[in-house]
């Protein structure tokens, strides 16, 4: 029997990834097993292998206030993504000429290492950058935006560079879609505000939410800019994870194999909570 077209089609999709699956789960996989048997003491650098917990109770302090920074960093990040990608997205697919323009300025962000990004991002917000220079301002009265207190070039950084990954997936999606159904949607006679609600956004909606779980995702466990434009304390998950990786002190790398899994966990949940907002995104468009 060869099954309802429904179940035929996910079995043709799952064939179709499989490829690319198989090695990043194998990759994933190996890695998160071998943090955690670190983390747990049954793979230890020296000594006896033993069961213990106190690889994730003993940096819990620093765990207290990493986790929300890093939440707090990736949601800002993302959010401000979303919104100036959707933004980019929408100017994009509203001319030809705007459209090809937009493009290639998203993709040439794309391609960008992030180390990259920081650093010119630091030198265009720093109290003595470019930015404070270009506007006269003294660096005594430059606030603080790298390395402050608020970490606004971590957040800056991010968002630039992930709204360009936005821009271009939603506008994949709109460019196919969203021209003949506001066409529609004009002749029947509603506004360009009730277009944008019940025709754009709607179709805009799943691959938005898509584009947005990815790059917080990404954000979550993303070390370099947070490393060079960040504050020395706290420190968000993946500086702390790496800081105590590398440590001298080899009864610190388990605990920066605790602090890894953790933030893996956070991703995973993060995943699970995406997965089940894109199916309700996906019923609305």
């Amino acid at each position: 029997m060869s099954g309802p077209p429904g179940a035929r089609g996910r079995r043709t999709g799952l064939l179709l990834v499989l490829p690319a699956l198989v090695p990043v789960v194998a990759v994933v996989g190996a890695a998160l097993t071998s943090a955690l048997l670190a983390a747990l003491g049954l793979a230890p650098l020296v000594g006896e292998p033993r069961l213990t917990g106190a690889a994730f109770t003993a940096p819990a302090d620093q765990l207290a206030s990493a986790v929300p920074l890093s939440l707090a960093i990736a949601a800002a990040a993302t959010a401000a993504a979303a919104a100036v990608g959707l933004a980019l997205a929408l100017a994009a697919v509203a001319t030809a000429r705007r459209s090809r323009l937009l493009g290639a300025l998203s993709a040439a962000t794309v391609p960008v290492p992030h180390l990259v990004g920081a650093a010119a991002m630091g030198l265009l917000l720093a109290d003595a950058g470019f930015l404070p220079r270009l506007l006269g301002v003294a660096p005594e009265d430059w606030p603080a935006l790298v390395g402050g207190r608020w970490w606004v070039a971590v957040v800056a950084e991010y968002a630039w560079k992930e709204s360009a990954f936005v821009a271009l997936v939603v506008g994949g999606v709109l460019a196919s879609r969203s021209r003949s159904y506001g066409e529609t949607a004009a002749v029947l006679g509603a506004g360009r505000w009730a277009r944008f609600r019940t025709v754009t956004l709607p179709l805009a909606a799943p691959a938005l939410g898509a584009a947005s779980a990815i790059s917080f995702v990404y954000v979550l466990g993303s070390y370099e800019v947070a490393a060079l434009l960040g504050r020395a304390a706290p420190e968000p998950l993946p500086v702390l994870a790496v800081r105590l990786s590398t440590s001298i002190d080899l009864a610190a790398r388990p605990q920066g194999a605790a602090v890894a899994v953790v933030t893996a966990g956070l991703a995973l949940l993060a995943v699970v909570l995406a997965l089940r907002a894109l199916r309700r995104l996906a019923a609305w468009g």
